[in-house]
């Protein structure tokens, strides 16, 4: 519910508050004598037919709501039969983070109220503002974290603070104890733990909302190995938040029509299904070996990696993979020690990601520094498949040519490629899109070019300072991306989500690449193959 609010929040306007108010028109006064306002008069004709045609839009949408109540009534009372008994357990605990979030802005705002300036505006809106909604999601637990996470990914929906903000959404819980983990390991193989493995760590690696990460060792072979374990209950918790959020969904439809056509209802239902694929680790199997199988066919295993999947011992529920040894991507000091040129290997990152675009099913879309490493032999490791993409070639063929526009700066190309990913039953203007997104681009490159100039000039540097810069590209990155969003929305244009899902990993490579190799420009050097065969074929096609 709080997801529908925040949308509504977007282009508020309120037209009765004019600098130029408009005289009042001025109609024909009835005479006193008559008892009756004669409403055939020509002053009032303009009226009448007013209030019959939004009479007969009353009539209409109030039959089109007796029509469609049985319906409605019907998915309400079998969401809540699906839902079970976990619905008023997850409504307490939803109320209990409720009032922990609003006594801490209480807290904030008394604090404000004391100062001259008063109550900022952002805390005006009280949890409905992008940082305590932000703390509420966080305490909610895993749906609505990995809700919080898909605002992040989808500016093209939500208002750009409230993306902004939930860019900081982090996906921690505590770890379950390791009793539970064990019950957890022995239902989902079938036989005692020791007798597939040697030894599990009690300790975990790692503990998000949805699951937990124990390190082991296999029995026979001695391989060093993960396991992945849904945490108990958690699927039954995103089935019980999924379904309150589409009954809210259903229920502001129904009250408002004009929301359907946004697609809300079509909105949570992709949600659902992206949320109900992260925990299911067949699907997560699946997509390791897709991209696996991608790597030999293309003769790139010695250059980048995936964790091989032990069949034998996964599950639903749990996931044994080969364990890698390596470092993030942004640990510049351990890459040094471990490869002679950083560049190099982020090189290699990039032509193995941008070669799976199309050469996969799916892509890898959540190459943060955590699932992105320099291994230890040298080679990229790509870690965690639970979040992947689905492109078009028709989307990734106006992605190329929007990327090779931004390094070119072609404008009226860069225009185009937005039209073409963005649907619009509008004929838009594209001169004047290629203008607005020249402005955008003008105003940010300066900035840009002495940052990095600043980092490669500067010798007595060290790791901490470059990184420090790095955050400040990194906003300026995003401020960047909203912009060209809105700029697009104007124009009528929406994007898919796979859209952002790719411009927010190429934001994680330009945050490597400054890091890495302050002197690379991602999207003209030659050694970058960012262009596939099927793209290049279409590409006078933008011009």
């Amino acid at each position: 519910m709080a997801i529908i609010s925040v949308s509504a929040l977007r282009g508020a306007r309120f037209p009765l508050f004019t600098n130029n108010p408009q005289p009042f028109p001025q109609f024909p006064i009835p005479s006193r004598r008559s008892s009756k306002l004669n409403f055939r008069s020509k002053g009032f004709t303009p009226f009448a037919r007013y209030a019959q045609s939004q009479q007969d839009l009353f009539s209409s949408r109030l039959q089109d709501g007796i029509e469609n109540l049985p319906k409605l009534v019907e998915d309400i009372v079998q969401t809540s039969i699906n839902t079970g008994p976990r619905g008023a357990l997850r409504l307490a605990q939803g109320i209990q983070a409720f009032l922990g979030v609003g006594g801490e802005w209480l807290a904030d705002a008394s604090k404000s109220t004391n100062s001259s300036a008063g109550l900022p505006t952002q805390m005006q809106l009280g949890l409905l503002s992008p940082q305590y909604l932000r703390r509420l999601f966080e305490r909610m637990g895993a749906t609505y974290i990995k809700l919080g996470q898909f605002i992040a990914s989808a500016p093209t929906l939500f208002p750009a603070e409230y993306v902004q903000e939930f860019q900081n959404c982090f996906d921690r819980a505590p770890s379950v104890p390791f009793q539970e983990i064990q019950a957890i390991l022995r239902e989902e193989l079938g036989r005692p733990i020791d007798s597939v493995y040697e030894y599990v760590d009690p300790t975990p690696v790692a503990s998000a909302s949805i699951a937990q990460v124990h390190a082991a060792r296999l029995k026979g072979s001695q391989d060093n190995v993960v396991i992945k374990v849904l945490k108990p209950g958690i699927k039954d918790i995103l089935v019980a938040d999924l379904n309150f959020v589409y009954i809210v969904a259903r229920i502001l439809e129904f009250l408002n029509p004009e929301l359907s056509r946004a697609s809300l209802v079509g909105i949570v239902k992709d949600i659902r299904e992206s949320m109900l694929e992260e925990v299911d680790f067949y699907k997560e199997a699946a997509n390791i070996e897709a991209f696996r199988s991608y790597l030999e066919a293309m003769g790139l295993t010695r250059q980048a990696t995936a964790p091989k999947v032990y069949q034998h011992c996964s599950t639903q529920r749990i996931l044994t993979m080969e364990r890698l040894y390596g470092v993030p991507l942004t640990d510049l000091d351990s890459i040094s020690s471990l490869v002679s040129s950083p560049e190099t290997s982020l090189i290699t990152a990039l032509n193995v990601w941008f070669g799976s675009l199309l050469a996969c099913e799916t892509f890898h879309a959540d190459v943060h520094a955590g699932n992105l490493w320099l291994l230890r032999d040298g080679r990229i490791g790509f870690l965690d498949f639970g979040i992947v993409g689905r492109i078009s070639p028709k989307t990734w063929t106006a992605m190329e040519v929007f990327l090779a526009s931004i390094a070119t700066e072609e404008y009226e190309s860069m225009a185009s490629a937005l039209i073409e990913m963005g649907a619009t039953n509008k004929d838009v203007d594209v001169m004047a899109f290629a203008k607005d997104l020249e402005k955008i681009f003008s105003s940010i490159q300066d900035l840009d070019t002495d940052l990095i100039v600043a980092t490669a000039r500067d010798t007595t540097t060290n790791a901490t300072a470059v990184s420090a810069n790095v955050v400040v590209d990194e906003r300026q990155m995003n401020a960047l991306f909203l912009d060209v969003i809105r700029v697009s929305e104007s124009y009528g244009l929406k994007f898919p989500r796979e859209f952002a899902l790719l411009m927010k990993q190429l934001l994680y490579f330009d945050r490597y690449t400054r890091l890495l190799a302050p002197n690379l420009n991602m999207l003209q050097d030659q050694r970058i193959s960012i262009v596939s065969n099927r793209g290049s074929r279409y590409k006078n096609s933008f011009r």
